[in-house]
């Protein structure tokens, strides 16, 4: 019994140390990923330069750290994914109707049929 107790121990004591440490390793940044379906009258020009927007973002706000606009796989009905990264939820925060955001709104959103987002973090 004395074992047993001692292994149960051990076992609750690796399980809350490997907790811990992946506590203090897990990024505490947001990914923000968003799927869209664009317009039927959307030209590959305004896709492009919506697209473009985004690779833009960093520069435009130090809270994005780094954007993906180059989709592999799409299921579904969507036409394209990208997806951001933010330093944090504050940082997440502070972007939406910032003047970055309103900015790329200016391309994004005339051509934006519907989208959906999603943002994950630890």
């Amino acid at each position: 019994m004395k074992k047993l107790l001692t292994s149960l121990l051990t076992a609750s004591l690796l399980t809350l140390g490997a907790t811990a440490a992946f506590a203090e390793t897990a990024p505490k940044s947001v990914v923000h990923v968003v799927s869209v379906k664009w317009k039927a009258e959307a030209t590959p020009a305004q896709i492009k330069a919506a697209l473009d927007g985004v690779q833009a973002l960093p520069s435009a706000n130090a809270g994005i750290t780094h954007v993906w606009t180059k989709a592999i796989k799409v299921q579904g009905e969507w036409s394209a994914i990208f997806v951001m990264e933010f330093a944090d939820e504050a940082a997440l925060k502070a972007y939406a109707g910032s003047a970055a955001q309103k900015e790329w709104y200016k391309t994004y959103l005339p051509i934006r049929d519907h989208s959906n987002t999603h943002d994950i973090t630890n």
